[in-house]
């Protein structure tokens, strides 16, 4: 009896056991599906392209913002010996990255334009000094190879950006997907600004690109379809933000959302924080 007794004792052990483990299994699984993910709103310092580095970061934290995207043509001030990045020093690399830390921030990215393979080089170099997690450019096809296999090595994303139509190869998702086949490293920063000017209707942009979006540029512009349309404030312009963001949402888009601020060069902090709390209020609506 004490034989009989004990088997079932230990049947109903494990199937208590099981029964606990499913539960578990199927509140974890609930959990996945309904967790949310939200985008980083950031700022582009190139919006602040007039101005050192040093300020650059001061006019960030005004912002109220804590993630920035570099760009490797800035000339980042009398602290720097006016060096564009490309041009920085080891120890002047370790300077930058440290005065970030020091005023809370984070850079992520920057973009990067390199000319020849001892550049690109040198820029996997600086994104590894920076601990970057991925370079915005628009490559040349004899660097795509190269750019991804550094970008393993390195554990680095190459976003591929989007300039307008006539001014980069990749004013056009169809263009952008030729270099991202075959490549893990490659993805895509999506310059909604620049489709607009090329004709392009962002919304349908990002879904062609849908999985690979790695960042966002979000500007506003005052016509549709004008290669040469006035940069403005953004809700000012024929961007539709709503829908935009609508669409990121559905792609459960957690990448950063840089805002590029390209007019009032002297004086649009205003704006750029416009910029900041409009995109962020539409993310929480």
């Amino acid at each position: 009896m004490n034989t009989i007794y004990s088997k079932c004792l230990l049947i109903l052990i494990v199937v208590l056991t099981g029964s606990c483990n499913i539960n578990q299994g199927q509140k974890s699984a609930k959990q996945v599906v309904i967790e949310n993910k939200y985008p980083t709103i950031g700022v582009a310092l190139y919006s602040f392209n007039r101005f050192p580095f040093f300020e650059t970061l001061t006019k960030t934290q005004e912002v109220g913002v804590t993630t920035i995207e570099g760009f490797f043509f800035h000339k980042l001030g009398d602290d720097f010996d006016n060096k564009t990045m490309l041009e920085l020093t080891d120890a002047e690399l370790l300077k930058l990255k440290s005065a970030i830390a020091k005023q809370g921030l984070k850079m992520p990215s920057i973009y990067a334009g390199g000319n020849s393979e001892l550049e690109w080089r040198r820029f996997f170099k600086i994104a590894d000094h920076l601990d970057l997690e991925f370079m915005t450019c628009e490559p040349e096809p004899e660097y795509w190879d190269l750019l991804n296999e550094l970008g393993a090595e390195k554990g680095i994303k190459i976003a591929i950006h989007e300039h307008a139509k006539g001014k980069s190869r990749f004013w056009h998702p169809d263009s952008v997907l030729v270099a991202l086949e075959g490549r893990s490293q490659f993805g895509v920063c999506a310059d909604l600004g620049h489709w607009v000017r090329s004709g392009l209707d962002p919304v349908d942009c990002l879904k062609k690109l849908e999985g690979h979006i790695i960042a966002v540029h979000a500007k506003d512009l005052d016509e549709f379809g004008k290669i040469d349309a006035n940069d403005v404030k953004i809700s000012d312009g024929v961007i539709d933000y709503p829908v935009v963001l609508q669409e990121l949402k559905r792609q459960n888009f957690d990448g950063p959302i840089y805002i590029e601020c390209e007019h009032d060069w002297e004086d649009n902090l205003k704006d750029v924080k416009y910029g900041v709390d409009y995109i962020e209020k539409l993310i929480k609506s």
